[in-house]
């Protein structure tokens, strides 16, 4: 059930998001919950994003800019957003050029708020 409406989330967000291509939610460890992907390798981005997560996290405590959001990588083709989820998971988004980098991140929070509820849910006993 967790899954589904993990997936429904991601669904929601790349319909309703110009340009976003893939995305897939995963635990700051890089163990996949829920991907809507089509040609990347679902195990892999989620190992790949909780490491720039990581990465940025780190670098964000050790200059004192606070809490991270997200980290940004903007490559010849496109864009890789990593939202933190809370304390223990990740939203991964991937974008084409065209992406609406603007109206992905005011899509993405309440979207990022509604997944942390689901998977703080599924840790409960």
């Amino acid at each position: 059930m967790m899954r589904e409406t993990v997936l429904a989330e991601l669904q929601t967000l790349r319909s309703e998001v110009v340009g976003v291509t893939d995305a897939a939610v995963a635990s700051v460890d890089g163990i996949l919950v829920a991907a809507d992907t089509d040609e990347v390798r679902p195990d892999v981005l989620a190992a790949l994003a909780a490491a720039a997560l990581g990465l940025g996290r780190s670098t964000g405590e050790e200059v004192g800019m606070g809490e991270l959001r997200e980290v940004v990588t903007r490559c010849q083709r496109g864009h890789i957003v990593v939202y933190a989820v809370r304390q223990k998971g990740l939203l991964v988004v991937l974008g084409d050029e065209g992406l609406d980098l603007a109206g992905l991140h005011l899509r993405s929070r309440p979207a990022v708020d509604r997944l942390g509820a689901i998977l703080e849910g599924a840790a409960q006993p």
